[in-house]
């Protein structure tokens, strides 16, 4: 069924309609790199199989030895950006990393990302801002939030892959309706998977939204999870995809998509969650619980 929709008015509220953000405001200057020792003291770390605290050092551990890793974030968390960036320093000191993917990442920034990747590794002297510039990074993506992660990795020797869907194809999908072909995604579960995902998107806006919207966002989501699978299968293993918390949800998101695509198990998932937050084990492998309004962390020069 089609049917007509304002795109100008609810493609925002689509494209970060799951980004699990919460009320707390960004922050105002760009993100400072975080010590080693900070950010092993920032919350705690659970291991929701057995229900047991774990350090920093068990938990990279257990990534280390993953061939694919999911981080599903809170996007306007300060320190879940810090504690990424620190994981994927440490992970490659344990052991090469394949590749990253971004969920800030459409697919038409791929060509700028391969182009300014290369000479960034050669250590110029740059603005982190005029990167940006070159990498036409989204101002929905706070650069005062990403700008020291997405530095990290732009100058890392592992490729970095986008993980998104370009804009063209979310409004084309809010108009088709594609539906995701899958036992995990869609066939099982009596519809489980796509009730619990229409909840989300209906507290999301305040149960203000009507039918088709409902049903335009719900395929889009799901589209976005496709994709980032596809591309975290095809990405350099040890790959590790940095998405919102709920596409990382192993009942919800990406990990029932890599299970229909490839009939084996889902990737390792790690959720940063600020404390106070409901993570249960069937959502994920480990969870980091952070202070909700953590403090400016100092860099290191």
């Amino acid at each position: 069924m089609k049917f007509p929709l304002s795109l100008a008015a609810v493609l925002p509220a689509c494209v970060l309609a799951l980004s699990a953000c919460s009320s707390v405001a960004p922050a105002t200057g760009t993100a400072s790199a975080a010590t080693a020792q900070d950010v092993r003291q920032l919350g705690e770390i659970v291991d929701l199989r057995s229900g047991q605290r774990v350090t920093a050092e068990q938990l990279l551990a257990r990534l280390a030895a993953a061939p694919r890793v999911i981080v599903g974030e809170q996007h306007d968390q300060l320190s879940h950006h810090q504690i990424e960036q620190w994981l994927l320093q440490q992970l490659q000191g344990q052991r090469p990393q394949g590749s990253v993917l971004l969920e800030m990442l459409n697919p038409d920034q791929q060509a700028k990302v391969d182009k300014v990747k290369p000479w960034l590794q050669t250590d110029p002297i740059v603005r982190p801002e005029h990167v940006a510039e070159l990498l036409a990074w989204q101002p929905s993506w706070k650069w005062a939030q990403y700008g020291d992660l997405v530095m990290t990795v732009m100058r890392a020797p592992y490729p970095v892959w986008s993980a998104n869907l370009d804009r063209s194809e979310i409004k084309q999908m809010f108009i088709d309706q594609p539906a995701v072909q899958g036992k995990h995604s869609n066939l099982a579960n009596d519809g489980k998977v796509h009730d619990k995902l229409k909840d989300i998107i209906r507290v999301m806006h305040d149960n203000q939204i009507d039918a088709p919207r409902l049903a335009a966002m719900l395929s889009v989501q799901q589209q976005r999870d496709r994709r980032m699978a596809e591309r975290l299968l095809a990405a350099p293993a040890p790959a590790v995809l940095i998405a919102g918390a709920y596409h990382a949800h192993k009942d919800l998101g990406v990990p029932l998509h890599v299970q229909d695509l490839t009939g084996g198990p889902a990737p390792l998932v790690l959720v940063l969650a600020p404390q106070g937050a409901t993570v249960l084990a069937p959502q994920a492998d480990f969870v980091w619980y952070t202070p909700v309004a953590a403090p400016a962390i100092a860099s290191v020069k």
